[in-house]
């Protein structure tokens, strides 16, 4: 589904931010790529977005080249992959309802469908209740689930979090945590970076280490070892 093919990232001629980074991710896998501040996760997820271009190499989604896709294409690739962020992104005056409906008002949806997705997905990511709250007035943790909300409104085959926990205390990061397989169960596909060890050893899941912007481990049932 996701394949980055021998992808190497300069900034000018001295900063390497990955090099030769070759992997791929299947359908329904839930994936962690750890490293420390600056080994390149977040570069890694700016090519899948093709926010970013790679210096050498390929990253392909759907068997796409996603730095091949014509520039008016890109809203629908990015419509397949939702984002989630560690400083969440809401629009301060925006209720919960009204942050997650902006992003389909945009592209013209009727007021029924809305209406109907919105409250669908706060349903999943269990704030139904606070529908009518604007983020002063929202915990840390639901603010991010409103984040993972409106990651999901498009129903995307992607869920690409970047430290999504990095705010949170311990409790709070269990429970964004807890919600991220909940939605890998129902069959979205899930990339987190983070540097959060505890997160990492608890899930079980597979693990891609990155130092100083290689790939140096790749394990099915990985731990945080740096």
């Amino acid at each position: 589904m996701i394949e980055y093919r021998n992808v190497t990232k300069k900034y000018g001629k001295q900063t390497i931010a990955l090099q030769d980074v070759s992997f791929r991710v299947q359908q329904g896998e839930f994936v962690s790529v750890v490293g420390k501040s600056g080994a390149g996760k977040t570069t890694m997820l700016r090519l899948l977005l093709a926010e970013e271009r790679p210096t050498s190499g390929d990253v392909l989604f759907a068997d796409l080249n996603v730095h091949k896709i014509p520039r008016g294409k890109l809203p629908d690739l990015r419509r397949n992959i939702g984002m989630v962020f560690q400083d969440y992104k809401l629009l301060e005056a925006k209720t919960a309802y009204e942050n997650i409906a902006y992003v389909m008002e945009v592209i013209g949806l009727p007021e029924g469908t809305i209406q109907r997705d919105v409250l669908e997905v706060l349903e999943i990511v269990g704030l139904a209740e606070r529908a009518e709250h604007y983020p002063h007035q929202l915990s840390g943790g639901e603010k991010q689930r409103v984040a993972i909300a409106r990651a999901l409104i498009h129903r995307p085959h992607v869920i690409v979090a970047d430290e999504p926990t990095g705010n949170l205390d311990p409790y709070h990061s269990r429970d964004i945590m807890r919600l991220f397989v909940k939605i890998n169960e129902l069959g979205t596909t899930m990339i987190l970076a983070t540097h959060n060890k505890d997160i990492i050893n608890r899930l079980g899941r597979r693990v891609l280490t990155l130092t100083e912007g290689r790939v140096i481990r790749d394990e099915e049932k990985g731990k945080f070892l740096l």
